[in-house]
Parts: structure tokens; sequence; C-alpha cells
């Protein structure tokens, strides 16, 4: 297949672009505006790969968009460009609005133009749209969102995100468009830019400043490695049932403080906080943010039973793949928390100079809000 995928230069994006071509024969053009949050460098390892393109677009710009679609005539969109970090769509929900509901609009309108045109072609074509499980609202103590589970958005972004999973389900009722959704659980990962959870804590922890938790840190979310995510959405676009929805999980709950513990206890076995006697004298208990979801997870049983998929990594594995060809950097830990086994690889999720330049940068952008601005979403 011709694969278009938005937001391909992002976090998740770029990992599925590097799972596209190094484990199928797909052809892949991404498209990306290359906002803060997308970075060419992690599409390095496959930029000089004859199956791989790119092209700098605005998915709001729908003249570009279309140009787009004619000159590189795909077969399927993966569509994940989207603001996505809860925090920056409270303080400022007009982005959010613009490219969640408006991009993927457009992005709808160009793919059924496009699937007009191409004759048998078009039964084959699939438009794959990449949401979130905060669509869902929030759990209490007990239960998973399944695919049936009512909407409930609590927040801007996750609001937008609603939004633009219902255009997606109207242009395929109305219109016929051959579509696909998922919804997943909290990805994480290598390359992962630092105003996510761990990333920042790792990053604040190291340079010994104090490491900001919402509330007591009692909120829970269900992890999921990037890697995983990537595999399971190439494998619903390939064999999924058009019109279907499928929850993607990690099948790794944990709650906020735990995370935070543990990484601060492994920092503790590898170097010396700057500041204090332990990393997690660093841990900051700063106001909850508004509407701040107690508790997400996700059952992913519809995606197992049929396509048999289910997540590779444990919560522990995956922050150790992250740097596993190199066991040097990989240091088991038993933490307290009950997280046991993690290495060196959750350091260096963020201890990359890409990275490190990527968290400056970030710093100095979100300076005027608030304290709890660079926490996780």
């Amino acid at each position: 297949m011709r694969i278009v995928v938005t937001g391909g230069a992002g976090f998740i994006g770029s990992a599925l672009v590097r799972h596209l071509i190094g484990h199928t024969d797909h052809e892949v053009l991404v498209i990306d505006k290359l906002t803060y949050a997308g970075n060419l460098a992690s599409l390095a390892s496959v930029q000089s790969h004859p199956r791989y393109h790119f092209s700098l677009t605005d998915i709001c710009d729908r003249s570009a968009v279309v140009d787009v679609f004619s000159s590189f005539d795909p077969d399927a969109v993966m569509h994940l460009a989207a603001e996505s970090h809860v925090d920056r769509s409270i303080d400022g929900p007009a982005d959010f609005i613009t490219t969640n509901v408006v991009g993927t609009y457009v992005l709808l309108e160009s793919a059924l133009a496009h699937t007009r045109k191409l004759g048998r072609r078009a039964q084959d074509f699939r438009f794959l749209h990449v949401s979130t499980d905060e669509v869902y609202g929030a759990l209490k103590d007990d239960g998973c969102f399944t695919e049936e589970t009512r909407y409930d958005p609590r927040s801007p972004y996750s609001a937008t995100k609603a939004a633009s999973d219902h255009l997606v389900r109207a242009w395929s009722h109305t219109y016929g468009l051959p579509i696909l959704l998922t919804n997943c659980s909290n990805n994480y990962g290598p390359n992962q830019f630092p105003e996510k959870l761990i990333p920042l804590m790792i990053i604040k922890g190291l340079a010994g400043e104090p490491m900001p938790v919402y509330g007591r840190g009692l909120n829970v979310r269900d992890w999921l490695f990037v890697d995983d995510h990537a595999q399971a959405l190439t494998l619903v676009l390939e064999r999924g049932r058009l019109g279907e929805t499928y929850n993607i999980g990690g099948r790794a709950e944990r709650r906020n403080i735990d995370v935070v513990s543990a990484i601060c206890d492994v920092m503790d076995q590898l170097t010396q906080c700057p500041t204090h006697t332990s990393h997690r004298e660093l841990i900051t208990f700063v106001p909850d943010r508004p509407g701040h979801d107690f508790r997400y997870a996700i059952d992913f049983a519809k995606l197992h039973e049929e396509l048999g998929w289910s997540p590779t990594h444990s919560f522990e594995a995956g922050l150790n793949a992250t740097n596993a060809d190199d066991p040097r950097l990989i240091i088991g830990s038993a933490v307290s928390t009950g997280i046991s086994s993690i290495g060196f690889g959750a350091l260096a999720i963020v201890t990359t100079p890409l990275l490190l330049t990527a968290y400056a940068d970030m710093r100095a952008r979100v300076e005027p809000f608030s304290t709890a601005t660079l926490l996780h979403g």
C-alpha cells in the first residue's frame, strides 16, 4: 500500500513510520507541519529509504493536502496529526479546535474526493483515524473502557478528539468513506517530547529541580509502549473490519505517584541527586489541574480476539527496551512501588541531545504558563 501518515514526525507517528518502513513493504509519505512536538530527527533511521517520503504540510491547508493526494495517490491514510497535551488545551484551546477538528475535516474531504477518482481501487481504500481513550471520560476504581463506552470528554483536548471521531464516523455513514478508528491509552517510549510525565520527570530529576505531581499523584493511567501501538495500528489498517473501532491498551495501570517514585529510585542508584539526598525529595505536589480525570483503563479484547494483538512490552520492559541494544545502559532495580526492573533505559528516553534541546526550547515557550503547565497529559 501507499500510505499517507499525518503527524509522522511526532512521537507516535514517527514510531509508526519506522515500523512501516522496517517491518512491511508499504510505501509511506509523511505529512507534518513540524510544530514544537514534531522533529525529523526521530525519522533519521528511515529518511534515506526509497519507500519513505516527507512533505512539510499543514493538514488545515486544503489545497496543499489535495496536492499531496494527487501526487502521491495513496491507498490509505493513517491520521495521527493532532494537538495532544491536555494542559496546553486548557491554556489555549483554539489550536486544538483548529488542528484536531478543522484539520480532520480537511483530511476527510480530501480523502473522499480522492476515493471518487480511484475507480475499482476505491473499495480497498482505508482512512484510519487514531484517537485517545480520553474521549470516554474517567473511570472509578473498577472497570475498563470498551468500544461501546459512551463518550464523555472532560477537557478541551478530549472534546476536540471526540469531535474528530464523530466527524470520521459521519463521513463513513453519510458519504461512504471507508474508515477505521482506534482509541489508545497513554503512550511512552523513545523520542517522546518532554512535556509528558515520564520524560519530564526524568529531566527534572537529573537537573535536581522540583518534580511536580498533580494532587497527591493518585490518578491512574494505562501505559502503552509506543512500538506496541505502532504494531497494533498496522494490524488494524491491514486487517481491521471497515467501520469498526478498536481500543489499544498496554495492560499496565500505574498511579502517577508510583511511576514518579520508581523513576526517582532508579536515579538514586545511578547518580547523586544534585540538590537533595534522594530524588524522591524533589517530588512536589501541586494543585490539581481543572477537570483532571481520575483513571483510564483500556479493554483491548476486541483487538486481541479479531486480530490476535496483545502488547509485547510490560511497563518495565518498555522502559528498558529504549536502550536494549546497549547492555551497559540497562540496570535493573527492584523498587518499593512494585514497579520492578526499571533500568537506565527509562532515563535514556530523554537524555539525548535532541530531547534535552527540545526540553530547553519547550521551557522557554511555556514559561508564562502556570507552574503546573509542564505536567503530564
